[in-house]
């Protein structure tokens, strides 16, 4: 089997080019500053036929009870809520007050403000 050795800038002008050796049976090492990073290499068998979706023959049928789709209780979403670790910190992080704290992660700013559409600081 033939094994070629080229960099990333090599690869990213002819991929097409690199790909069209690959699918003729060649591997190809990609390298960065020529230390390989990566291998390019056909692959062993591709499936044709779609996955089949269902349970699996042989095995019994799952069925997933009504309860499991019922919202838990404010007990137990309480007992989710706990922090078991061994930080000393972590116990600080806890509702003051008795107020729950919200359950989603929401971004303070808005998507990609204070930043140019390269990604530098705004001056």
């Amino acid at each position: 089997m033939v094994m070629i050795k080229a960099n990333v800038f090599e690869i990213k002008a002819r991929f097409s080019e690199y790909l069209d050796r690959v699918v003729n049976g060649e591997r190809v090492i990609v390298c960065r500053h020529n230390k390989p990073v990566a291998e390019l290499r056909p692959l062993d068998d591709v499936r044709a036929e779609p996955r089949p979706i269902g349970p699996l023959e042989g095995r019994p049928r799952f069925d997933v009870p009504a309860s499991f789709f019922e919202p838990l209780s404010v007990a137990d979403l309480d007992a989710w809520d706990q922090v078991v670790s061994s930080d000393p910190l972590a116990a600080q992080t806890q509702p003051v007050g008795g107020r729950r704290t919200s359950r989603v992660a929401e971004s303070r700013t808005k998507y990609g403000a204070g930043r140019s559409r390269r990604g530098k600081p705004r001056r």
